[in-house]
C-alpha cells in the first residue's frame, strides 16, 4: 500500500523539464552577443502570428523572443545615427531595409554599408571664389564636387547637388565678400541642399566672414550682425565653421558649433622671411590698439622685432583720425600688419606718419584685400614700398597697382580640410 501510494502520489506531482543540451544551452548564451547576424526571414516568418522568431546561429535554431527583436532593430538604429548625424531611421541607410513588423532584414554589417574614408570627402565650391577652390582641389589631388548654382530672373538662387553625398563629410567654400548678402545666401541654401541629401557633416570653409566688423555694440538701438550671421549658419545645418583670420576672435563664441580659426599671416611671414632683412632694422606697427595681440603675436614670430602702435580715433564708418605713435620707427623697416584693408584711408593716413617719423621703408600687410574704392589709389600712392595680402578674397584687375602683391592660402585651407576630415589638430600654423 505505501508503495502504491509513493507510486500515485509520484505520477500526481509536476513534470521537471530535463535540462538542456550543452549546444542549445551555448547557442542560447551566443545569441545575446550575435544580435547582428540575423538571418534573412523566410516567406513562412512575415504570415507567423507567434511571439518568437527563429534566428540561424552556427547550425541551431535557438527561440528569440519579441524584446529581442526590438533590442537587435534598436543595435542598428543607434549605429546608423552615429555614422550619419541626419539619419531619422535605419531605412535611411544603403542596403538596410525593415520587414513588416520593422525588424532589419537584408542587414550584414561586415558588408559596405559605408562608404571609405578617402572617398567620404566632398569639397564643393560657391560660385564668390572658384579660383580658390581649385586651388585648395589640387592640394588635395581631388576633383571639386559636381554642383550647380545659377539665378532666376528675380534674383533667387538655386542649388543642386548633382552626386550622392550620403554618409559624406562636406566642406563647402564660400568667402561671403562683395556682394556680401548674395555670397551668403547662397552659402546658406548649399548647406540646406546638402542637408537635404543626407551628408555625414557639413563645414562651411570661409576664407572671409562677411560682417565680421560688427561684433559688438559701439551705440544704442545697434545690430550685432557678426551673431545673426553665425546663428543663419548654424540653423540652415552647418555643423563646423573653418574662418581665416577673423576680424575679432570673440566672434567665435557666437557660434554654437565647432570653429576652427586658421591664421593667414603664417602666409605672409613665410613671404617676408624670405626678403633678405635684417632683424635689427625690423619693427612692426600695429595701425590700432586693437590689433596690439595680433602685431605682438607676429613680431615675436618675425625674429622677435620690437613693436610700435598707431593711436587713432575713429570719427565715422571707413573713417579715422591718426593721433600719436608709440614706439621708434626711425631708420627702420617698418612692416604694419592688419587683418584687412577695405578703403586704405586709414593705413595711408598711418604710413604718411611714419614716413614723417623717419620710417626707411613701409611694407603694408594683411589678409583679405576688400579693397573698396578708393583703394588702388590710396595704396598704390608711392608711400608703400610694398602692398601683401592674400587671396581670401577673388582679386579683379580692376584694382590692381604696381605695389601689390597677392600670396596664396590654397594649399593652407586644403591642409586644413584634410586635417578636419581626419580628426587630427589644426593648430599647425598657430602665431
Amino acid at each position: 500500500l505505501v508503495a502504491s501510494a509513493a507510486s500515485a502520489h509520484t505520477r500526481a506531482a509536476p513534470s521537471v523539464a530535463p535540462p538542456p543540451p550543452a549546444t542549445a544551452m551555448a547557442a542560447m548564451l551566443m545569441s545575446a552577443a550575435a544580435l547582428s547576424r540575423v538571418s534573412p526571414a523566410g516567406p513562412s516568418s512575415s504570415s507567423s502570428t507567434s511571439s518568437s522568431s527563429r534566428v540561424a546561429i552556427s547550425g541551431a535554431r535557438v527561440p528569440v523572443r519579441t524584446t529581442q527583436r526590438r533590442s537587435i532593430q534598436t543595435q542598428v538604429r543607434a549605429t546608423v545615427s552615429k555614422d550619419n548625424v541626419f539619419a531619422g531611421s535605419p531605412s535611411t541607410v544603403p542596403g538596410l531595409s525593415l520587414g513588416a513588423s520593422g525588424t532589419p532584414m537584408n542587414w550584414n554589417p561586415e558588408e559596405s554599408v559605408t562608404v571609405p574614408h578617402r572617398e567620404r570627402l566632398k569639397v564643393f565650391s560657391g560660385s564668390a571664389h572658384p579660383e580658390l577652390s581649385n586651388e585648395i582641389a589640387n592640394y588635395l589631388g581631388m576633383e571639386l564636387g559636381k554642383v550647380v548654382i545659377k539665378k532666376f530672373a528675380d534674383g533667387e538662387v538655386y542649388v543642386q547637388i548633382q552626386e550622392s553625398i550620403r554618409g559624406c563629410d562636406v566642406f563647402l567654400v564660400q568667402p561671403t565678400c562683395p556682394p556680401c548678402n548674395d555670397n551668403l545666401m547662397e552659402l546658406l541654401i548649399m548647406i540646406d541642399a546638402c542637408r537635404r541629401a543626407s551628408c555625414r557633416s557639413i563645414t562651411c570653409v570661409m576664407p572671409y566672414y562677411g560682417y565680421a566688423r560688427a561684433d559688438r555694440r559701439t551705440a544704442g538701438r545697434e545690430s550685432i550682425a557678426a551673431k545673426l550671421t553665425a546663428n543663419l549658419l548654424t540653423e540652415a545645418g552647418a555643423t563646423r565653421i573653418v574662418m581665416l583670420d577673423i576680424h575679432s576672435l570673440q566672434t567665435i563664441g557666437y557660434f554654437d558649433i565647432p570653429v576652427d580659426h586658421i591664421y593667414g599671416e603664417t602666409v605672409i611671414m613665410d613671404y617676408l622671411t624670405s626678403k633678405d632683412f635684417s632683424p635689427k632694422d625690423l619693427v612692426v606697427v600695429s595701425p590700432d590698439v586693437g590689433g596690439v595681440a595680433r602685431a605682438r603675436a607676429f613680431a615675436k614670430k618675425l625674429c622677435d622685432a620690437p613693436m610700435a602702435i598707431i593711436d587713432k580715433r575713429r570719427t565715422g564708418h571707413n573713417k579715422a583720425e591718426v593721433m600719436n605713435l608709440i614706439g621708434e620707427v626711425n631708420g627702420k623697416v617698418a612692416i604694419m600688419l592688419d587683418d584687412m584693408i577695405d578703403t586704405g584711408g586709414t593705413l595711408l593716413a598711418g604710413a604718411k606718419l611714419l614716413k614723417a617719423q623717419g620710417a626707411k621703408e613701409i611694407y603694408a600687410c594683411a589678409t583679405h584685400a576688400v579693397f573698396s574704392p578708393p583703394a588702388a589709389e590710396n595704396l598704390g600712392s608711392g608711400v608703400f614700398t610694398e602692398v601683401i595680402v592674400t587671396n581670401s578674397m577673388p582679386h579683379t584687375p580692376e584694382r590692381d597697382f604696381p605695389q601689390l602683391t597677392v600670396l596664396s592660402v590654397g594649399n593652407l585651407l586644403g591642409e586644413t580640410i584634410w586635417r578636419v576630415h581626419n580628426d587630427t589638430p589644426v593648430s599647425f600654423n598657430k602665431l
